[in-house]
């Protein structure tokens, strides 16, 4: 395993070269606040070609008007880091949900949620401004919804955990990346709701195994803008009428790109929560039958 740093990135140009790292690694990963620059991570099985990174970065740095910053490659050292970082880290609080790894004891206290999350090799501790602003978005819904959920995306299944253990429906997690689907199978039984989550190996909305269970009453999708925008008509397509999309992963520069790109598939912003640079966005999908997107939340 290597690890990709690059450093210092401003905010604005952060989208930019995380997705120029999307094809040298396995996951990105962002990391600092509003008062400084950010350093952009991935982490790759083998490591990058140099003149390919180099190249990359530049391309990217020229696009987004900033000065090229520092690259780093490093080796991962092997060892239990992952489950080590759980050491450092007590439970937590995100809205309803009270979060924790199953080497903490500390019961969940009355009437929170409990999601139960080790540290893994899938994106989705929780702590992330983009996976924390949609456990708020969903925390705020207030209405069970009438069918299944989706979460596009899922990584560590912290989502499609919590749509489970809130509304007790039948949820379906995606995710391209086969270590995901494992790490997310695992959180499922430790929290107990592995009957109401299917986890599925796959690309996007149009895998016969998502289409089988559309319409969706509710999908959250924490991935990055342009995937996002791209895939927005297959969103609206597996949405119910009334349905719900919440919408995370990218910064509130990049908002107006990604609002637009579903508003034209006839979706309607209904929510939205900031945190940091980041931002989450819940839209609604009108209703025919009522003239307006209100079947849940």
């Amino acid at each position: 395993m290597w690890r990709i740093v690059v450093e210092p990135v401003p905010a604005a140009a952060v989208m930019a070269i995380g997705a120029a790292l999307e094809r040298f690694g396995d996951s990105v990963s962002w990391f600092g606040d509003n008062a400084g620059p950010w350093q952009v991570e991935a982490i790759a099985a083998e490591a990058p070609p140099a003149a390919d990174l180099d190249v990359a970065i530049a391309v990217a740095s020229a696009a987004a008007g900033i000065a090229v910053p520092v690259i780093t490659v490093m080796p991962v050292v092997e060892r239990d880091w992952l489950a080590a970082a759980w050491q450092d880290h007590a439970a937590f609080r995100v809205g309803r949900f009270h979060l924790h790894g199953s080497h903490d004891p500390t019961p969940v206290p009355p009437g929170m949620i409990g999601l139960c999350v080790d540290a893994a090799t899938a994106f989705g501790s929780g702590r992330h401004p983009s996976t924390a602003g949609c456990l708020l978005a969903l925390g705020r819904l207030r209405r069970r919804p009438p069918g299944p959920v989706l979460d596009m995306g899922c990584g560590s299944g912290i989502l499609a955990i919590a749509m489970a253990k809130l509304w007790r429906v039948p949820v379906v997690a995606v995710d391209n990346d086969g270590e995901a689907v494992r790490v997310t199978r695992t959180n499922a039984v430790l929290n107990g709701v592995h009957p109401l989550v299917r986890v599925v190996r796959t690309d996007g909305y149009t895998a016969p195994a998502v289409r089988r269970s559309a319409p969706y009453a509710v999908i959250a999708a924490n991935i990055l803008a342009r995937p996002l925008r791209a895939m927005a008509r297959e969103l609206a397509t597996a949405l119910a009428p009334g349905g719900l999309a919440i919408l995370s992963g990218f910064l509130a520069g990049d908002a107006a790109a990604v609002e637009a790109a579903h508003r034209t598939r006839g979706l309607r912003r209904r929510m939205t929560i900031d945190d940091d640079a980041w931002r989450t966005l819940v839209l609604a999908k009108a209703d025919p039958r009522s003239g307006a997107a209100r079947r849940c939340g």
